[in-house]
């Protein structure tokens, strides 16, 4: 990988680079689509591949192409690089499932920007659901929620990589503020007492769950 996001990411042959624009929730508009399929001919992008973090990938761009593959498309980056909130994924929620119980698209978005602007010690990803069923994986993500006619379920220390965790439950039925206030909080306190580039799949277990609702006063 390269020093920044925006420089691409670079690929197996060691000549042509990836690049990954932000897809918030991996919500598509037609004009979202029509400006990647308009640049990825005009620059022969040869693969277009759809991410499990709900994000599209522009792979095999030669280097002298990518900042201006970026001004055609206009877009953010969408991989971001180290200490920050990498991805919020989420599940259609009410606004599409017939078995959501709760909006998770709005939540998620919610969750984008209060995450999205604090300081985390290690790149942190999030995962929301609107029903039990957890579409939207939160149990093995760093931050987790889902849906229930009762509120929402908050989970903490997920993931999904080598060292594959399911997370713990930190609190359940709660309203919508209820959970934004809790994610903050919770994160406040992880940016506080997390060693550097502490993922919460090891903040947690080294810290307890039962320590972790006393401090938060659960």
């Amino acid at each position: 990988m390269t020093d920044t996001a925006r420089g691409g990411i670079l690929q197996r042959d060691k000549e042509t680079y990836a690049i990954v624009p932000k897809v918030s929730m991996g919500l598509l508009t037609p004009e979202y689509l029509e400006g990647i399929a308009k640049t990825a001919r005009k620059y022969n992008i040869p693969v277009i591949k759809i991410t499990s973090a709900q994000r599209i990938a522009l792979v095999g761009i030669k280097k002298e192409d990518i900042e201006n593959v970026w001004h055609d498309l206009n877009m953010e980056v969408g991989y971001p690089v180290g200490a920050c909130l990498h991805y919020v994924q989420s599940c259609p929620g009410t606004e599409a499932c017939r078995l959501a119980q709760n909006n998770s698209l709005t939540m998620a978005q919610k969750l984008d920007e209060l995450l999205g602007n604090m300081d985390l010690p290690a790149k942190t990803k999030v995962g929301v659901s609107g029903c039990p069923l957890n579409c939207g994986e939160g149990f093995v993500r760093d931050i987790g929620l889902f849906g229930k006619k009762t509120g929402w379920t908050v989970i903490i220390g997920g993931n999904s990589g080598l060292n594959a965790r399911v997370g713990d439950v930190l609190a359940e039925n709660l309203s919508e503020e209820e959970a934004l206030n809790l994610v903050k909080k919770f994160a406040e306190f992880y940016i506080a007492n997390a060693k550097n580039r502490e993922r919460l799949y090891r903040f947690v277990p080294r810290i307890g769950i039962a320590e972790i609702k006393r401090e938060l006063n659960l």
